[in-house]
């Protein structure tokens, strides 16, 4: 009987263990289709529209050696919300994690940041990203670092 109930918790421990395997996967896809979705949408309608939709009501970004803390602070944080022509931002991520419990997960890359000046001169600034996404209660995942 022993035999029976070691072999039998045994069984149910590796399927559980396999089923969590299986979460983190479907997680970490949902995390990277939400950023790829994220990077569209910052090409097509511009960056702070992209930035305002998928960023948490808490948020805390980090831009010029300052905290911006909060959606509403990051909002006021662009002089303008219509989308630049002459300005771009592309990004995609080189690595993506996610916590046992799917609630929190995190990706970082490299991003390429273009601003065209009034001569037509292009500056072309590049670097790594690195963002915590966080679950929010209607399931979708909201950045709260960037």
């Amino acid at each position: 009987m022993k035999r029976i109930i070691t072999l039998l918790v045994l069984i149910f421990l590796s399927c559980n263990q396999v089923n969590e395997t299986a979460n983190i996967e479907t997680w970490k896809n949902e995390i990277i289709e939400t950023e790829a979705a994220f990077a569209k949408m910052a090409a097509e309608e511009g960056i702070p529209t992209a930035f305002l939709f998928y960023a948490a009501e808490d948020v805390a970004v980090l831009r010029n050696d300052k905290l911006i803390l909060g959606r509403e602070a990051l909002k006021n944080s662009y002089p303008s919300l219509e989308k630049k022509a002459d300005v771009s931002l592309s990004w995609k991520p080189d690595f993506v994690d996610v916590s046992s419990s799917g609630d929190l997960g995190y990706t970082y890359g490299k991003y390429v940041y273009k601003v065209t000046d009034s001569l037509g001169n292009e500056n072309v600034s590049e670097g790594i990203f690195h963002t915590v996404w966080k679950r929010q209660p209607d399931g979708n995942w909201k950045f709260v670092w960037d």
